[in-house]
């Protein structure tokens, strides 16, 4: 055999028709007859609807036909994860809105210009309702109700039985009230979908066209909801323009869409708009997180005491439901911890629901550890990477099950540390840190540290592949995960070419699309390569062992003495003249009325735990509050590495993503409810100008779980880079005085909090959480069932 293509440099074969403007999207499907859907939203938080007047839109030029939810018989949105079933959401709200942007009436019309100017001739009627926008108020008693026959606020909630007493034998005891700003996904392509109705000679009864991560379980859903049978739905998903998360189940427009395709028996299409995108796609993080950190005056941790209250937003947004999965499932981080009280609450607001965004509940938990461990550094006057060393798990000590009870692969927390703080020159850096505040200098530089694990692959599914030669001497491969450009079509033609022999030119690629991939468990959670690769190698391996079959068949040999050889032809051991090609082998089994294919399914040993270490370097002007982004160093280890470029790709996005929440991005609602950053004017995304040059780097500690020895790196850039920019931009002031500022970090912030130090007040006191948290029902013994949301 040659040398394995594994582990090199290979350019993404999708990208040449992506460049080329020759790619298929949702939008610019060629669909004949298509009618265009625009969505009559409420301008209120909360509201009594007390009348819909359609008349005057139903009489506008080229609208079809309008539909309010009393119109449509529509089942109940599905959440791909569900906080509390009694949270009932309609697909077009009845009686009652309860989020600006929530959808109450749909316009159908000849084209997209047509139906949004009918969206403004649709009267609705509204008797405004007290609104609640923020988590902690939500849970005071007299705080308006979401659903009055709730009797609550709270979604869920839960704690553990213990609770402070275990921070009794600390000397130190750091207390922190710590906020994880809500952010929205802004992927580059917001939803989209396009629905066929099928005649009677379909093969189909409907093809539905959508932009989502996930096309079969997007597939199951739709069947059970409308009732059905599968087989006669087809879920193709095109190209998908970023998704982060954002894109998981069948959402209130996608079920507006299938109905209203099946009433008018006609192709209908809905392209969600930017300021859509902004108001009505799911946001997430949305924490607030009151930690206690207890140590040893040598700096051993020896509690860790947390109650985090989660925003669902509307309906339950499964958002909310992550501080007690994954937030908590990974609170330990990467240190030993011998005791933690975990309380968590999911709380329901008037704002637009929380869903899953790159990382889903676990970069919530890294930046709340890492911003104790660098509070408990400065309270015992140590060097933040000093304290983290002493607290570190070993790698003798893996397999490793945490307090909190997640099962550990395998790790190496200081082999990435190590590296970070070389590749930064850490010493110089705090040499030159010194010499600025020595000189005086307004422009102080601060340096950030933080080390982090995360869960990937996780939620116990397997995956489905296929991997079929033609006679033509060309392999097919076919995946249940659907990439939204993480660069699948290139990893998965590497493992098959590097497994078969063959060119990766030589390999063609199918997702996405049911009716040519019978089962998949979708894209998310970092599962692609780990589990999906797995599935994609297991399944090459089966056919060279299907090929050597059939090869000893036709050249009159033992299995055993058939080889792959270096040129990829099957061939006898020892005789250069007895060997068949791949497309011999294709055309032989054809000819016996067989297909060379191997279908299998892939069950991963558990998920995966990726881990790494990023430092941050910061310039902070005292005189203003800005903050200037330097240096960027990310070294993540995701066990082995198939494609360093691609890889590279996804530290670079995800460092810029957490980067941004750390400094920029932040959506906010005034008291009543109201989107105040509603545009891309208001919600600040970075462009390249403002992001540093990243430098990135990879250690590779590889896992027993899955043959590859792959972790996720989709969201571990993420997770390590926000709480990296957080501590850096503390530390270039805390000689000031500045003992914790929320994220973002705005110039305003900064400069607050430089004013307040020096003028002797706290920037951030503690405050004592809700007392909501005190009337938990206790979490019950055994595994957390909300774990597998872990791994989203």
């Amino acid at each position: 055999m040659p040398g394995s293509v594994l582990g090199t440099e290979v350019r993404r074969v999708e990208d040449p028709e992506l460049l080329r403007g020759e790619t298929t999207y949702v939008d610019n499907l060629p669909i004949e007859g298509v009618l265009h859907l625009a969505f009559v939203r409420s301008p209120f938080a909360h509201a009594e609807i007390t009348g819909i007047d359609v008349s005057e839109a139903e009489k506008a030029d080229g609208v079809v036909a309008v539909y309010t939810g009393a119109d449509l018989d529509l089942p109940s949105v599905r959440q791909f994860m569900t906080v509390n079933a009694d949270c009932v959401r309609k697909a077009l709200a009845q009686g009652r809105v309860r989020f600006v942007g929530d959808p109450v009436a749909v316009i159908v019309a000849e084209t997209a210009t047509a139906a949004a100017d009918a969206v403004e001739l649709v009267d609705v009627d509204y008797e405004p309702l007290p609104a609640v926008v923020d988590p902690e108020q939500a849970l005071e008693p007299d705080a308006p109700l979401q659903f009055p026959e709730l009797g609550t606020n709270i979604a869920a909630g839960e704690r553990d039985a213990v609770g402070s007493e275990i921070l009794a034998d600390a000397d130190v005891v750091v207390r922190a009230r710590i906020e994880n700003q809500r952010v929205a996904v802004v992927p580059m392509e917001g939803n989209a979908i396009a629905v066929v109705p099928g005649g009677e000679d379909a093969d189909y009864e409907l093809t539905i066209h959508v932009s989502t991560q996930n096309p079969h379980a997007l597939w199951l859903t739709a069947a059970k909801q409308f009732g059905l049978d599968r087989e006669r739905i087809r879920v193709v998903t095109p190209h998908v323009g970023g998704a982060f998360g954002g894109k998981f189940g069948l959402i209130a427009e996608h079920v507006v869409a299938v109905g209203v395709a099946r009433r008018l028996e006609r192709p209908v299409k809905w392209t969600e708009s930017r300021s859509e995108n902004l108001q009505s796609m799911p946001q997430s993080r949305a924490q607030v997180q009151y930690a206690e950190l207890g140590l040893k005056s040598d700096g051993t941790i020896t509690g860790l005491h947390c109650r985090v209250l989660g925003d669902c937003g509307a309906y339950a947004g499964f958002g909310g439901g992550f501080a007690l999965g994954p937030t908590r499932t990974m609170a330990q981080g990467v240190y030993r911890i011998p005791k933690i009280s975990f309380a968590a609450i999911a709380a329901l607001t008037n704002t637009t629901p929380t869903g899953a965004f790159r990382g889903a509940g676990r970069p919530e938990a890294a930046a709340m550890l890492e911003r104790m461990i660098d509070l408990a550094a400065a309270e015992l006057d140590m060097d933040p990477v000093e304290l983290r060393r002493r607290n570190f798990l070993q790698p003798d000590e893996f397999p490793y099950t945490t307090v909190v009870g997640a099962s550990y692969d395998s790790g190496d927390y200081d082999l990435p540390l190590r590296e970070a703080l070389r590749l930064a020159d850490y010493d110089e850096l705090r040499a030159e840190q010194a010499r600025r505040i020595e000189a005086g200098d307004p422009v102080l530089l601060g340096i950030g540290v933080s080390t982090y694990v995360e869960i990937t692959g996780g939620g116990g599914g397997g995956e489905y592949a296929s991997v079929e030669m033609s006679p033509e001497g060309r392999a097919t491969i076919k995946v249940g995960t659907s990439g939204h450009g993480q660069g699948h079509p290139t990893s998965f033609s590497m493992l098959v070419a590097d497994a078969l022999g063959i060119p990766i030119e030589s390999v063609d690629f199918v997702q996405s699309d049911t009716a040519q991939v019978p089962r998949g468990g979708g894209t998310g959670g970092s599962r692609s390569l780990q589990v999906g690769g797995s599935a994609v190698r297991q399944a090459s391996e089966l056919l060279v062992q299907r090929a050597k079959e059939l090869a000893a068949s036709k050249l009159e040999a033992a299995v055993e003495d058939i080889e792959l050889t270096e040129d990829g032809r099957l061939g006898v051991i020892g005789v250069p003249s007895a060997s068949l090609s791949w497309a011999e082998l294709a055309a032989a089994a054809a000819e016996d009325g067989e297909r060379l294919a191997v279908d299998t399914d892939f069950t991963p040993g558990g998920p995966t735990f990726p881990f790494g270490a990023h430092v941050s370097v910061v310039e902070v002007d005292t005189e203003t509050g800005h903050v200037r982004p330097v240096r960027h160093i990310a070294v993540d280890d995701c066990g082995r590495v198939l494609n360093p470029l691609l890889v590279r790709g996804q530290q670079h996005g995800g460092a810029v993503q957490g980067i941004s929440q750390a400094l920029w991005e932040h959506f906010v609602y005034d008291e009543d409810g109201n989107p105040v950053t509603g545009t891309l004017a208001d919600y600040l995304v970075p462009t390249a100008v403002e992001v540093p040059m990243l430098e990135v780097a990879n250690t590779e500690t590889e896992t027993p779980r899955n043959p590859l020895g792959a972790k996720g790196i989709g969201e571990s850039a993420t997770i390590g880079s926000t709480p990296a920019v957080q501590n850096a931009v503390i530390d270039a002031v805390k000689h000031l005085g500045v003992r914790h500022i929320d994220i973002p970090l705005t110039p305003q912030r900064v400069w607050r909090a430089i004013q307040q130090a020096r003028a002797g007040e706290p920037a951030q006191p503690w405050r004592e959480p809700p007392s909501a948290f005190d009337t938990l029902p206790i979490r019950p013994e055994g595994p957390n069932p909300h774990a597998e949301e872990a791994a989203v």
